[in-house]
């Protein structure tokens, strides 16, 4: 039976010794076993054997009735009766007598597994790192096992929030939930520069701090990372700071576990796994871009960095803000239910953004480069007293290929994929496998030649090398990361997310590729755009211009006016009468044709199902499905709870030998899997 997940004891119980006053000590251990089997994602009862000391948090070893296996996992409760009517195995070890799974993080991952139909243990997979013996030797040896006494260090000061007023502070304190828009813009911090958010989001985690109490920052990636942390720096002590980080080695994560299991206020910087991190006395949750998809776990049970954070504020009461430079639907629906309070500067200091989609290059070299005649000035203009980006939407040099005669689309041999050159007579790739093709031949024309088709970066670079000769071209892109450039002149050709921070700001921003970035099919292509668009304009000198190339309509006027919340809203209310995500939940189920058919016939009544649909092109009955289903807030726990039941069951059905047919071995694929809340349910 599984236990209520809010009836962890606190730690320190402990079994072979009697509790003070002659109360006996607990004979049974309730464990989670870290198991990918849908099945076993329940608490299950152990005997504690004579002489074993157990504490809830712990890691174990436990017997599985198969085989004679044995599984890891954790103690989630210690007890003096058993919920299993019959006989019970005793735990068959205890490896480390450290609790590293804390009551609140228990709760947390329990509660956002059953709102995603998923398993408990799949989530702490994300918040646990794999135990390291010298690592946790060497942290019981300093004695820091033992909890530490809440006491805020005197050397600690509260930094203010310039340009917020008492209001942001006010909010704080009260431990609210804001939509905080931030100013754009860098600052400088010692020798090195950092967006203006960066500085905003460390005074909040600070103040905190100073407060007595730890906070969490959840950031899309490193390099949002570092700047936090450089921010940080010079506000609070290194032994207050934690940095979690899945790209972290497994030693260092297991440090900054065992730190942050401890007592004393922290401020918390990593990326999405951040948001399990222990914190017993939390008092901030800040989630940064939430509409960016690395936030997203692409494993199951695909849990949003944001979704997590909203569980446990409400679960910790903690002040929750959702921060960034626009605003995604998710969050808008949020302050329209009055679930999050608008909150931002007093003034406002945006980039001149100059839109100019109808006005056409004169310059035979700026039109080679795309870039409109009043861009080119600008950006000459520029050039001549510091750096300048340019963002594009692809990597490479020719993100797609055609053939030279018929202008057929050239095509991979063996997946079917879209060819690319990586540069200027390269031999084309697979986009989708990789895979060279030097001897390419047109399926409909029968021709040997190809044109490009598009520019990436590295054309682009060739492109603008001849039309600003003289200036130092940087590419930044997935293969080549740079993270800072001079206050010199320079043209830096960037990717979206690859885009540098320039030593007092870019002196002009151009934006290229904008009708291909909104020509992508997908639901949230007009927030994306708007998103990639917003970070590279932030990075832009107080004085300097934005220029949007090629794009007009509403996605130009939120950036010109900086009023994303306004195109939120108008996305919104397209969204709710279409009823589509956020507006509603969406699950999608995915497996045989006779899976998905049972998942449907186990949910509740009322729940509208869209359609199903073959995945592998076929209609064959030995396919795969997938169906799309749509239900309000208001019901989707149960529609969880029913998926969750039927994959149970079906997972459980699955390891039943056909009668005359010799019993499976090995793992074998769950039948239906079940997804909520795909950001984008739709696409491809």
């Amino acid at each position: 039976m599984t236990a209520d997940p809010a009836a962890v004891p606190a730690a320190g119980s402990a079994s072979g010794v009697g509790a003070p006053g002659g109360t006996p000590a607990p004979t049974v251990a309730r464990v989670l076993v870290d198991s990918s089997l849908p099945q076993l994602d329940r608490l299950l009862d152990y005997r504690i054997p004579a002489g074993m000391q157990l504490e809830p948090g712990m890691r174990v070893s436990v017997p599985l009735r198969t085989a004679g296996r044995t599984a890891d996992g954790f103690v989630v409760e210690l007890a003096h009766q058993q919920q299993f009517p019959g006989p019970l195995s005793d735990v068959a070890a205890a490896p480390s007598p450290v609790p590293v799974l804390r009551p609140e993080v228990w709760r947390l991952a329990r509660a956002v597994a059953d709102r995603a139909a998923g398993s408990a243990s799949d989530v702490l997979r994300h918040a646990i790192p794999p135990r390291q013996v010298r690592v946790e030797k060497a942290w019981l040896a300093r004695g820091e096992e033992a909890p530490a006494t809440i006491e805020t260090p005197r050397t600690i000061e509260a930094p203010g929030l310039p340009g917020y007023g008492p209001a942001l502070a006010d909010a704080l304190a009260a431990h609210e939930r804001i939509a905080l828009r931030v100013p754009t813009g860098v600052e400088q911090l010692g020798d090195a520069w950092i967006g203006r958010w960066a500085s905003v989001l460390a005074r909040l985690a600070a103040r905190t701090v100073a407060a007595g109490e730890s906070a969490i920052v959840v950031l899309p990636d490193y390099r949002d990372e570092d700047q936090v942390q450089a921010a940080l720096a010079p506000l609070l002590p290194a032994e207050s700071i934690v940095r979690w980080d899945a790209g972290q080695s497994n030693a260092e994560r297991y440090r900054g576990l065992l730190r942050a299991s401890g007592d004393a206020p922290l401020a918390i910087v990593g990326t999405r796994s951040a948001i399990y991190a222990p914190a017993a006395r939390l008092g901030l949750i800040v989630v940064w871009d939430d509409g960016d998809p690395l936030l997203g776990e692409p494993l199951a049970p695909y849990v949003h960095a944001r979704d997590a954070a909203l569980v446990r504020q409400e679960q910790q009461g903690a002040a929750l803000v959702l921060a960034g430079h626009t605003r995604t639907t998710d969050a808008e629906r949020l302050i329209e239910l009055g679930w999050l309070r608008d909150l931002g500067p007093e003034r406002t200091l945006r980039p001149r953004v100059i839109p100019t989609a109808n006005i056409a290059a004169q310059d035979r070299l700026a039109a080679q480069a795309r870039i409109p005649s009043i861009a080119w000035r600008e950006a000459s203009e520029a050039a001549r007293r510091g750096p300048v980006l340019v963002q594009v939407a692809r990597p490479g040099y020719a993100p797609g290929l055609r053939c030279a005669d018929c202008g057929e689309a050239a095509r991979c041999r063996h997946c079917g994929g879209p060819l690319r050159q990586a540069r200027a007579g390269a031999v084309p790739t697979c986009l989708w496998c990789g895979r060279p093709d030097a001897s390419w031949v047109c399926t409909n024309c029968g021709g040997t030649r190809l044109r490009p088709s598009g520019a990436g970066a590295t054309r682009t670079a060739e492109d603008l090398g001849r039309a600003f000769p003289g200036v130092r071209i940087v590419i930044a892109d997935g293969e080549r990361t740079v993270r800072e450039v001079g206050p010199e002149p320079a043209i830096v050709i960037a990717t979206r997310g690859a885009e540098p921070i320039a030593a007092g700001g870019y002196r002009a921003v151009l934006l290229l590729d904008g009708d291909r970035m909104v020509g992508r099919a997908g639901l949230r292509v007009g927030e994306d755009v708007l998103r990639w668009w917003a970070a590279a304009a932030a990075l832009a000198a107080d004085d300097a211009s934005v220029l949007l190339v090629g794009v007009g309509g509403a996605l130009a006027t939120a950036m010109v006016t900086g009023d994303s919340a306004a195109y939120a809203r108008a996305e919104l209310a397209d969204r709710r009468a279409l009823r589509f995500p956020p507006a509603v939940r969406v699950a999608t189920l995915q497996g045989r044709p006779e899976a998905v058919a049972a998942g449907l016939e186990a949910l509740p009544q009322g729940v509208e199902v869209i359609g199903t649909t073959s995945t592998d092109g076929t209609a064959s009955p030995d396919g795969t499905a997938r169906a799309i289903v749509r239900v309000d807030y208001a019901h989707g726990a149960a529609v969880a709870a029913a998926l969750r039941a039927e994959v149970i069951r079906q997972a459980t059905a699955r390891r039943k030998p056909t009668p005359g047919q010799p019993p499976r071995r090995g793992r074998q694929p769950l039948p239906l899997r079940v997804r909520l809340d795909d950001p984008d349910p739709f696409g491809e």
